[in-house]
């Protein structure tokens, strides 16, 4: 399938893409760079946002239900801002030891709170966790919701809302929670899919491995589509775990995929480059680019959800 680059914008590692239908407009961050961008979908223009500090994610914001800039999880708290570019107000700080660990994936869920997962940035480590943030009250406040994962990923909601999915990418394994919204209680994780390890001895370019699942976003009829980091790919995942359709990209090393786009049926995803080898980069020149695939998917993906906050909750400026 035939896909371009939004805009001339490269990331070293773009993630946490989503589409602001309001302003025809795709949002995300660079990890590595340190930096937010939003591109106009119509023009490719893109405004660059330098940050402090590696911004794992980001999401719109509204304060007692009215819309109000955005939500940023950095790895050194979760932060406010009113204005693009404007004055980060650090609302939260995420239990953990920002040496070796940062905020990672993440997004809204649909009542309104924050959901941040973690990286553990020590080799083999599993101190990662899912943590979610409420701003409904004021202050705000952070619950754990999880532990025991090397670098989380994949978060999504089914539309109902009643199911939870996630990836702890180095093991290549998708998971799968039954979710109280309300009472914001989970079930058991349950394997959506298993993907095969990495082999021992395979390098990049070889044949052999398909990848290991990053970032997601789920379609209306409840399929998970999930970006395959270093897989060249994008897969389709039914409610029940069967890959439906793939994609192939021409980056290495897809980050996240978002369903944008004036009917939420343009497949947008966001790429690396950084650490990758030059052959690599030679070879695919659109790593770090934003992806947009030229034909509509079929299913149209879920909107956005936004930061709910009851007002604003002040805090230490960045």
């Amino acid at each position: 399938m035939a896909w371009r680059a939004l805009g001339s914008h490269i990331c070293e590692l773009g993630e946490s893409p989503f589409w602001q239908a309001s302003e025809n407009r795709l949002y995300w961050v660079d990890i590595a760079g340190r930096a937010a961008l939003r591109a106009d979908a119509a023009t490719g223009a893109t405004e660059r946002w330098s940050l402090p500090a590696e911004p794992g994610c980001m999401a719109p914001a509204r304060t007692a239900g009215k819309p109000d800039g955005w939500v940023l999880a950095l790895r050194s708290g979760i932060y406010r801002a009113r204005t693009w570019g404007g004055e980060l107000v650090r609302i939260a700080t995420l239990p953990y030891d920002p040496a070796h660990e940062r905020a990672n994936d993440g997004k809204c869920d649909p009542l309104g709170r924050f959901w941040v997962g973690t990286r553990d940035e020590c080799p083999g480590g599993n101190a990662a966790g899912m943590y979610c943030i409420d701003a409904r009250g004021n202050p705000a406040k952070v619950q754990k919701m999880w532990d025991g994962a090397g670098t989380l990923n994949g978060l999504a909601w089914s539309p109902e809302p009643d199911t939870l999915y996630s990836a702890d990418t180095p093991t290549h394994r998708i998971e799968v929670r039954d979710w109280s919204a309300a009472g914001n209680r989970l079930g058991p994780p349950r394997t959506l899919h298993q993907f095969p390890l990495k082999p021992a001895h395979w390098q990049p370019g070889e044949t052999g491995y398909g990848g290991r699942p990053d970032g997601a976003a789920v379609d209306m009829e409840g399929n998970y589509w999930c970006a395959m980091y270093e897989g060249g790919r994008v897969l389709q995942l039914s409610p029940g775990g069967e890959v439906l359709q793939e994609i192939a990209t021409p980056a290495a090393c897809p980050t996240m995929v978002c369903l944008g786009g004036p009917e939420r049926r343009t497949l947008l995803v966001t790429t690396a480059r950084h650490g990758r080898p030059a052959v690599e980069l030679e070879r695919t020149p659109l790593a770090g680019c934003v992806l947009v695939l030229q034909a509509p998917v079929a299913v149209p993906g879920l909107a956005v959800n936004s930061f709910e906050e009851a007002a604003w909750t002040g805090g230490s400026n960045a």
